[in-house]
């Protein structure tokens, strides 16, 4: 079958996508930025790949006609204040597109809706959900809570919580009940509903076999962690301070907090388990998906992370307006020394930020991560998906990767913290020396003033790590 995959580059279509392909069908990956879409070397013969922007009309025409199915796995929490609207027209531009093409299946992952007042976000899950049911297609819903999987937000965020405050004082949200499932059955649920005319327009909730409060989950996810904690529940704590507390103490973007805390008032459970007795699915418990997530983290195999969707910075750009760096009206750092051993100076790049940090002076970039958290920014405690691999569209801290090629010895760094400009770093090896560039781009006075304020940091700082990068290590 011809299978249309949307969000091909986010947490999901990540994990869907080889299990499509394992699965016989032809993939076409819609993305909004090709730059960003880095799927395996063994993927990329049996897959095709085509930009499409769903607010932009234009872009849909390459939408191909011969398809068979489609999946929408376009979601947009925080990149906007108005994204309700926007998540609407999508779907709509969407559903005419579709319209236009031979789809007999369209299946869309969406929230679990149960009660009659929903927060913003499943307000606007349900609006697209009403849409792209408007179609000439056959269309299914599948209804998803809590998402537990190494690399998605509810975890990472449950997984901050938990290894960072032995005792923590929490809002009443944390009562709420909710049906958590694992990130394998979730795509298990989709690839078989995928032209099963026993799916054929209806809605499904997917959940696993616990229903827990989000206290429960934490307490259990210490325990398996082998830490005791204590959690104490206080009435006095407003959504706002909630949003500020899950903030500072976890690597979410404020907005997503805002989302979060919003959606976590509602109770979220399934109403019934038909679809597991459709698709003959028995879904793991909750403890069974933390330990597998755990263990995903463990062997460094994390496939997909929302961190690397720029939602977690509240960005929203295209990797190709920035890719080229600038020089006109901008102040730079160029430092160069020669590379003693190339694959060794490669290996270091590649493996630079989160637990391995900066090579130099890692109190000041930490220093400098907490200013930015406080300034609203995404600090430090995004990290980094994998320990020893980069792609363009990563996240790396308070970076984003723009270029990443570790045969060509280069990697290009943009800034997503908050600043009076724009920032870029830039590493490149030529020929036998480490040409190591930071370039900003000032807005204005304010942005000058910043430069010449830090530039004694930047001495210190940028020498110290050229100096590392270029050290052989000592066998």
């Amino acid at each position: 079958m011809r299978l249309l995959l949307t969000g091909a580059s986010g947490y999901i279509g990540k994990r869907l996508l080889p299990v499509l392909v394992d699965n016989g069908h032809e993939v076409i990956c819609c993305v909004r930025d090709r730059k960003r879409f880095n799927p395996p070397e063994s993927l990329k013969s049996k897959i095709k790949i085509i930009e499409v922007d769903l607010l932009d009309k234009a872009s849909l025409e390459n939408i191909p006609n011969n398809i068979d199915g489609a999946f929408y796995l376009v979601h947009s929490m925080s990149t906007s204040g108005d994204y309700q609207k926007l998540e609407q027209e999508s779907a709509n531009n969407f559903r005419i597109a579709l319209d236009k093409t031979k789809v007999q299946h369209v299946v869309y992952l969406s929230g679990i809706i149960n009660e009659s007042e929903l927060s913003k976000h499943l307000t606007s899950r349900k609006n697209v959900e009403t849409e792209l049911g408007k179609g000439k297609y056959n269309f299914t819903t599948l209804r998803a809570g809590i998402i537990i999987g190494s690399g998605s937000a509810s975890f990472e965020i449950m997984r901050d919580l938990v290894e960072k405050l032995p005792i923590m004082i929490t809002p009443k949200w944390l009562k709420t009940r909710c049906q958590p499932i694992g990130i394998s059955d979730v795509i298990q649920f989709l690839s078989k509903t995928m032209l099963n005319t026993k799916t054929f327009n209806q809605d499904f909730d997917i959940g696993g076999p616990d229903i827990l409060s989000y206290k429960d989950m934490l307490l259990k996810l210490g325990r398996i962690r082998n830490l005791k904690r204590f959690i104490y529940i206080v009435p006095v704590m407003t959504p706002k301070l909630s949003s500020y507390w899950l903030y500072f103490v976890t690597s979410t973007s404020y907005k997503l907090a805002v989302a979060l805390v919003n959606s976590m008032k509602i109770e979220v459970v399934c109403r019934n388990n038909d679809i597991n007795k459709i698709l003959e699915l028995t879904p793991i418990n909750y403890q069974l998906s933390v330990e597998r997530a755990f263990s995903k983290i463990e062997r460094n195999e994390v496939v997909s992370s929302w961190k690397d969707a720029f939602i977690s910075s509240g960005s929203n750009y295209n990797i190709s307006d920035f890719i080229q760096v600038p020089t006109y009206g901008c102040f730079t750092d160029v430092r160069a020394k020669k590379v003693v051993n190339r694959e060794d100076c490669i290996n270091k790049i590649w493996s630079i930020g989160g637990e391995n940090g900066w090579y130099f002076g890692n109190w000041l970039w930490q220093i400098r991560g907490y200013f930015d958290k406080f300034a609203g920014g995404v600090g430090l405690r995004r990290g980094r998906t994998s320990e020893n691999s980069l792609n363009a569209g990563d996240a790396l801290d308070f970076w984003r990767v723009l270029y990443a090629d570790n045969n060509e010895g280069r990697l290009l760094l943009y800034a997503e913290m908050k600043l009076p400009g724009d920032a870029w770093l830039e590493f490149r090896i030529v020929n036998d020396k480490l040409i190591q560039t930071a370039t900003f781009r000032p807005l204005g006075l304010t942005g000058r003033l910043y430069w010449y304020a830090v530039l004694p940091f930047h001495g210190l700082i940028f020498n110290g790590m050229i100096k590392k990068l270029t050290k052989q290590n000592k066998v």
